[in-house]
């Protein structure tokens, strides 16, 4: 029985003194203080400098999507922006941050928590490598490394990568399209400003085959520091009037009736239902 005892002493010590070599290897001043509640600058378009957005290199094949997109707009349509419908906008479009976003910064992972629409990220930061098979999803996978880029012996920017998402996504509420091949890669670089720790730099690069080219656009981010933040629950689905029948969008009016989005929308079929008026 002393024996027993003895080994359950040994085991329990080794588990403690793990414990807290892990801890020790886990310096948190040796990371940027990112605690707080960010928010974004700006409105939430992909190009804050051009608003008619012709700074985006689309493919000639993806510019006439867009243009149909704006046009269907226009027409009180949704365009090639799948949101309305609650769908989660994924990624790089996640990080226009549509609700606060709190960063927690642990040992192996960097979480960026944002409540609208499942926009809450994981980046791992743990060394793994790229895994054989992904199962695709809006937000994709990503892997990244902090680096020392002045070399002061503090970690001061994070780079990110992310691959295997899936669609349909587009950069903004703008509908600007991204590849239905959802072949997306994208690349990060987060850091403080330099100038001004409470704003924060994210350099989004986009390699998508709805692009002549890589595409970089600046993302920033204003921290508020009160005592206590709050954090609000986003339910998109709560009061959401929009009804999508056959790819056809329909909204529910105040009283409760379907009714149209555009003028002369045809209704939806109602073939398996009976009239019951009299």
């Amino acid at each position: 029985m002393h024996y027993r005892s003895s080994i359950a002493t040994i085991a329990l010590a080794l588990v403690l003194v793990m414990a807290i070599v892990e801890a020790d290897a886990f310096d948190q001043s040796k990371y940027p203080d990112l605690r707080g509640q960010w928010q974004r600058i700006g409105a939430p378009r992909w190009d804050l400098q051009d608003r008619t957005y012709q700074n985006a290199p689309l493919t000639p094949e993806y510019r006439a999507i867009y243009e149909a997109n704006l046009k269907d707009q226009q027409r009180g349509g949704q365009g090639t922006d799948p949101t309305f419908t609650c769908l989660s906008p994924g990624m790089p479009r996640i990080m226009n941050v549509y609700d606060p976003m709190e960063i927690v910064v642990t040992p192996d992972t960097t979480h960026m928590l944002i409540e609208h629409i499942h926009d809450s990220r994981r980046i791992h930061t743990d060394g793994r490598p790229w895994p054989a098979e992904v199962e695709p999803s809006f937000r994709g996978y990503s892997i990244g490394t902090w680096e020392d880029t002045d070399g002061d012996g503090r970690f001061d920017t994070l780079v990110a990568e992310t691959r295997h998402m899936k669609g349909p996504r587009s950069y903004d509420s703008t509908g600007l399209p991204l590849h239905e091949d959802n072949k997306t890669v994208i690349k990060e670089r987060i850091y403080l400003d330099k100038s001004n720790p409470d704003f924060l730099v994210n350099e989004i690069t986009v390699i998508d085959n709805a692009l002549t080219r890589p595409w970089t656009v600046v993302k920033k981010y204003r921290r508020d520091r009160p005592p206590f933040p709050v954090w609000r629950e986003a339910i998109c689905a709560e009061n959401n009037n929009h009804v999508v029948i056959s790819q056809e969008n329909y909204m529910v009016s105040a009283d409760g009736h379907l009714m149209p989005t555009r003028k002369d929308q045809p209704p939806p079929d109602l073939r398996y239902f009976k009239d019951t008026r009299r």
